[in-house]
C-alpha cells in the first residue's frame, strides 16, 4: 500500500509585478500557514520517505517550511520540473515514476492541475484544494507505476481555514 499527499504551495506574494510566477515568494499568511499545517501533519504522526516539489519559489518555500515542522531533512527534499503547471495526466505521470522503495509521499504543487489531479485520482467533488491545503490519499497498489485514475481513497482533508 502507497500514501500519497498532496500540498498545494501556501499563499503567494503579488508585490513585485516584475517577478516571473515562478519566482513569487510566498506572502505573510504563506509563512504562517504552512508552518500551522505542518504542526497538523506533525500530529497525524506522518513520516514520509519522500518529499517531491514543483521547483516554484512558493512551492519550494512551502515544502521547506513543512519540512522543517515535521522534522523531514530539508537537503532531501526533491524537485521535479514537471510539477509546475502540471496537467492532471503529468502529474500522474510524475506520481508513476516513483521509486518504489518510498511509501509515504507528499508531493507540492499548483492549481488548477492538483485539484483536478486530486479529483481524478479519487473520485472526490472538490471545487478547490486552498493554499496550503492538503490531501491524503491511501493507494491500495504495491507499485506506483500501478496507480490509476479512481483507485484511491481520501484519508484526510484539511486546510488553513478549515475549522478544529
Amino acid at each position: 500500500m502507497k500514501t500519497l499527499i498532496l500540498v498545494r504551495h501556501a499563499k503567494s506574494s503579488w508585490d513585485d509585478a516584475m517577478l516571473s510566477d515562478f519566482d513569487r515568494p510566498l506572502n505573510d499568511r504563506g509563512k504562517r500557514d504552512a508552518p500551522r499545517m505542518a504542526k497538523r501533519l506533525k500530529e497525524k504522526d506522518l513520516s514520509p520517505d519522500l518529499i517531491l516539489s514543483s521547483p516554484a519559489k512558493r512551492a519550494l518555500a512551502t515544502a521547506t517550511l513543512i519540512a522543517e515542522g515535521i522534522t523531514f531533512p530539508v537537503d532531501q527534499i526533491k524537485t521535479d520540473n514537471r510539477i509546475y503547471h502540471a496537467s492532471d495526466d503529468e502529474l500522474l505521470s510524475v506520481v508513476q515514476s516513483i521509486d518504489d522503495s518510498f511509501d509515504l509521499v507528499i508531493l507540492f504543487g499548483h492549481n488548477p492541475g492538483l485539484t483536478e489531479f486530486a479529483n481524478r485520482l479519487t473520485e472526490s467533488r472538490i471545487d478547490n484544494i486552498p493554499t496550503c491545503g492538503i490531501l491524503s490519499c491511501k493507494l491500495d497498489v504495491s507499485s506506483w507505476q500501478k496507480v490509476k485514475w479512481g483507485k484511491a481513497h481520501v484519508k484526510f482533508f484539511d486546510y488553513p481555514k478549515k475549522e478544529h
